[in-house]
């Protein structure tokens, strides 16, 4: 009989992340690329992989993102809620997290952690604050989001921006570009307002306590924008829990509840 494992699927608006764990919850796999709006092929080819890698194996598959539901229901697998399994991660992991910050493609999400409850807090519809208002401030200064992170760590002052609405921040940045002022101060300025606009948005009378788990991608590969929640939040780099893998923590999320029973 072939092995079981379980699996988290995770397909956000504008990536797929799957992941892979043995029954000692070892990361035997994973995955993480933009997705184009061609999830199917992706998530095909992410299956092929698997197989390739691990051979004939059984998988208990967990899915979860914003448009995971379709995939779900294709695959006839479970399908949870992004922040429930950011929050089974957090706490069979990081138990001693008191908040998770998590920066996705077209969301940014907050959690506080109370013992055994929690409380949620998520932006509305606008790409202000997450990675695609980062994509299109990144056009915008005509450098790819890693070149931007790099002009940001640079920088010797902020200017405010408007990150709520990216219309008007669009507008900022082509103010602050007209006065050519230097663009590492410009890039800097942009992750600045995004700290802002989550933690004044989101934290809604709540304070952020340390340590706080931080989740997704633009917060995993983009050390400039870490920097300006360091800055923003007056706190310490180890104050924020950072992972390699926090870009995949939901996924893991998922793989850690599937059910491994037949």
């Amino acid at each position: 009989m072939n092995k079981i494992y379980r699996a988290g699927l995770d397909v956000g608006s504008t990536t797929a992340k799957i992941t892979v764990l043995d029954d000692a919850g070892r990361l035997l796999f994973s995955r993480y690329e933009r997705h184009n709006a061609k999830v199917n092929e992706l998530v095909g080819r992410y299956l092929d992989e698997i197989e390739q890698q691990l051979g004939p194996i059984q998988l208990r598959l967990c899915v979860t993102g914003s448009v995971g539901m379709s995939a779900a229901e294709q695959m006839k697998a479970e399908f949870v809620q992004e922040v429930v399994a950011a929050t089974v991660f957090a706490r069979h992991r990081y138990p001693q997290a008191k908040a998770l910050i998590d920066i996705g493609g077209e969301d940014a999400k907050v959690v506080f952690f109370n013992g055994q409850s929690m409380e949620l807090r998520m932006n509305g519809n606008c790409a202000g604050g997450t990675g695609a208002f980062i994509d299109q401030m990144s056009v915008l200064m005509g450098c790819t989001n890693s070149e931007m992170n790099d002009k940001a760590m640079t920088s010797t002052r902020l200017y405010p921006m408007a990150a709520r609405c990216g219309v008007f921040a669009k507008t900022d940045i082509q103010n602050l570009m007209s006065r050519n002022l230097p663009e590492s101060d410009i890039a800097a300025s942009i992750f600045h307002s995004i700290a802002v606009q989550t933690v004044t948005t989101l934290s809604r009378g709540c304070d952020f306590t340390p340590p706080i788990l931080l989740c997704g991608g633009p917060l995993t590969f983009l050390p400039a924008l870490r920097k300006a929640f360091v800055e923003y939040l007056k706190m310490a780099d180890d104050d924020f829990i950072v992972l390699s893998e926090g870009n995949l923590i939901p996924s893991i999320g998922c793989a850690l509840r599937a059910d491994k029973t037949e």
